[in-house]
């Protein structure tokens, strides 16, 4: 059966998503399929295709397909991937993962083959990114009586466009192609460029549509196969793909509950997708460094805040990875005041982008260079990670030269604590540096009175002040150890601020005395109840009794009923279960608040939220998006599954980071490498029964732990010189 060639009309851009009142729509991601191999990620649709077919053409609009496409870095070069057969599209059966990297899409030409009900024509794509572009491998198989002529199409298009334009829900033209004169196609502007090769395709070019095209004969029972690639490069990038650590071959871990030993090994996977390091002239003076990018598609970079969390999550699978982290970002630390970008001396970045990007804000846009500051609380994040992984064993020689910076991060926490009042705040957009809210619930609407009320700025964050606290104390122990000046200094600063946080966060109201989400720009505490508290457990800024608290409050069904725990109270008049950080359950808040509980003693909140959490993994298939819906299981307006936060990062990098977290929490173990000692003390309790881990580090040897009725058995070269409490 042949089949003609069906007349291909230009492509043309459509108009942008918008609301009914013409507000532009983020574009959503829950049910797209990706590859990631950094700096290059690839996006289709849930059928397969890149873009949507209109006459048989692909539409090259940002608007079209959201964030589908071929991205190099924060630049997408390829905005439409459609395969034709015999001119007409097939009908998808399957889009799915093919590993990390990978995707695999099955087709049927049901126009082509025996005139049965069951198909005999079938187009498979196999697509392979690698940081250099894409490989599509196409296989026609024909299972027909009799033979098929037929033509198999790829039609591509680019539009060449920045992250923020799409992620802000606008449009951009398509780019028209060049066709050179040995037969390739390719796209280039402002130093990123796109060259496809087809051997043995007919190339076409059709205005802003390039065409390969194969002539196929198949025989009964014959199969078919052709290959393309696309080469991308920008010369522009300021971060490139990283080698793969090995840590799913590291890590082994068996569990009563499989669930959780499921979760830790997909995480792995996700985690290995997410190295990134930074790249050339933008390296600076301490060279090239690993760090995790925050999440993909939107946030495929370097950020302070994110990677920090990630990389101190990640500790326990070694050093290496919060010794690149902490030098990257030094390397970047602040040394001048500049209110357009944010910087002031000592300060620790957000972001690092190409070029100036938009951020869309509630109630209107946010413009962010291209290093941007706009973060309260990762200077002392860096100084906490900088302590937990001497902690955990990196050596003298790597902290050393970093010693300078955290005392640059710590005199920069101190000016300012000064200027805030005894906190530190922010004061957000109207300074010039960009965002609204600079913690880690950046959203316009993040900050709100349990009435629904925004808070007005400049706002100081309950958790920013802990965070600060926990840098104070780790800070002064590091300059101690090192024969530095400094160490009283700073442990003093920590009980003052302890103090005056005592004195002004914690409210009385009608569901109990609970810590305040922030201060406004009176100073009066913003009363509604949030997961922001949670991440004070294990800071040493609450004292024992207080620590109980926060802890009880965090595992009443408010809060804890959404498989995981809610960013606001079910109770709170801003309350939605899908509100960015009005309701939803971010992973990462979670694994926070049990690494906090598990160091201060809470087994009922480790097992509690722990237990939501992967009740929340195993409904995503293990490869947990960075936040979901905070529905209830049951009850008015409860869900039997966890719904998907349609925009969000999936995989995203703290996570999957998230998992390693709870599972060092349920085990309990906790080095201090300078100190000699090794405690292991799982959580009473924690209904998820036998667990095993292999392959965790400290010192830069392996350990294997293992907790088994009660008991607790330790082993490896990590546990050798080291006094051993379990």
């Amino acid at each position: 059966m042949s089949s003609g060639h069906s007349h291909l009309l230009e492509a043309q851009p459509a108009p942008a998503p918008s609301a009914p009142g013409g507000r532009m729509l983020q574009p959503w991601l829950h049910d797209l399929v990706a590859a990631l191999a950094p700096p290059v990620q690839l996006w289709c649709g849930p059928g397969g295709p890149v873009g949507s077919l209109t006459s048989a053409v692909p539409v090259p609009s940002a608007s079209a397909q959201g964030a589908q496409g071929l991205w190099c870095g924060d630049v997408r070069v390829l905005c439409a991937l459609v395969a034709t057969v015999g001119g007409s599209a097939p009908t998808p059966v399957l889009a799915a993962p093919d590993g990390a990297d990978g995707q695999l899409v099955v087709s049927v030409a049901r126009g082509l083959g025996d005139d049965a009900p069951d198909p005999t024509v079938r187009l498979e794509q196999h697509r392979r990114v690698s940081p250099d572009g894409l490989v599509e491998d196409l296989v026609l198989v024909s299972s027909a009586r009799t033979p098929v002529s037929t033509e198999v199409t790829v039609h591509l298009a680019a539009d060449l466009v920045a992250m923020d334009v799409v992620k802000g829900g606008r449009s951009a033209p398509a780019v028209a192609p060049r066709q050179d004169d040995d037969g390739g196609v390719g796209w280039q502007r402002d130093g990123v460029s796109a060259q496809v090769v087809a051997p043995g395709a007919a190339v076409v070019v059709r205005g802003a549509v390039a065409e390969l095209t194969w002539r196929v004969d198949l025989a009964p029972g014959q199969r078919w196969s052709a290959s393309w690639r696309l080469d991308a490069r920008d010369a522009g990038a300021v971060v490139a793909g990283a080698p793969r650590a090995g840590w799913a071959d590291q890590l082994g871990v068996a569990s009563g509950d499989q669930r959780l030993a499921r979760w830790v090994a997909r995480s792995l996977e996700d985690l290995e997708a997410l190295r990134m390091r930074t790249t050339g002239g933008d390296a600076g003076p301490m060279g090239d460094d690993v760090f995790m990018a925050a999440g993909a598609p939107w946030y495929f970079t370097l950020f302070g805040r994110d990677s920090l969390w990630s990389a101190r999550m990640l500790l326990p699978l070694g050093t290496d990875l919060a010794a690149s982290t902490l030098r990257v970002l030094a390397a970047r630390q602040g040394t001048e005041d500049d209110p357009a970008t944010g910087e002031e001396p000592g300060k620790v970045l957000h972001e690092l982008r190409r070029a100036a990007s938009e951020a869309e804000q509630a109630g209107g846009t946010a413009f962010l260079p291209p290093v941007y500051y706009g973060t309260v609380d990762a200077t002392s994040l860096w100084v906490c990670l900088l302590h937990d992984a001497w902690r955990w064993g990196l050596p003298a020689a790597d902290v050393e030269p970093l010693l300078p910076h955290l005392e640059a991060a710590l005199e920069w926490m101190a000016t300012a604590a000064e200027r805030g009042g005894g906190f530190l705040r922010y004061a957000g957009a109207g300074s010039g540096t960009g965002l609204a809210n600079q913690g880690w619930k950046d959203s316009g609407d993040a900050v709100q009175w349990s009435d629904g009320r925004l808070a007005a700025g400049p706002i100081a964050l309950c958790e920013v002040q802990g965070y600060a606290h926990e840098a104070a104390v780790g800070a002064a122990a590091l300059l101690d150890a090192f024969g530095r000046a400094g160490g009283q200094r700073w442990r003093a600063w920590a009980a003052e601020l302890a103090v005056r946080f005592r004195e002004r966060f914690w409210v009385e109201g009608e569901l109990g005395r609970h810590v305040a989400i922030a201060l406004d720009a009176s100073g009066a505490p913003v009363d509604s109840v949030t997961s922001n508290p949670g991440h004070l457990l294990g800071t040493g800024l609450l004292t024992p009794a207080e620590s109980a608290l926060v802890a009880r409050r965090l595992v009443q069904p408010d809060l804890a009923e959404g498989r995981g725990l809610r960013t606001m109270s079910s109770l709170m008049a801003g309350y939605s279960p899908l509100s960015y950080h009005g309701g939803s359950v971010w992973t990462h808040d979670t694994a926070i608040a049990i690494t906090g509980a598990a160091r201060d003693g809470h087994a009922e909140a480790v097992a509690v939220l722990s237990a939501g959490l992967l009740d929340a993994a195993e409904a995503f298939g293990y490869r947990v998006p960075e936040l979901h819906g905070g529905e209830a299981r049951s009850g008015p307006g409860g869900v039997p599954a966890p719904v998907p936060y349609p925009a969000s990062c999936r995989p995203q990098a703290w996570s999957a980071a998230s998992a390693v977290a709870v599972l060092t929490a349920l085990l309990g173990v906790r080095p201090d490498v300078p100190g000699g000692r090794l405690s292991v003390a799982p959580v009473p309790g924690a209904p998820f029964g036998a667990l095993r881990a292999c392959g965790l580090q400290v010192a830069g040897s392996p350990l294997r732990v293992a907790v088994e009725d009660g008991s607790v058995s330790v082993s490896g070269e990590g546990a050798e010189g080291l006094t051993v409490t379990a």
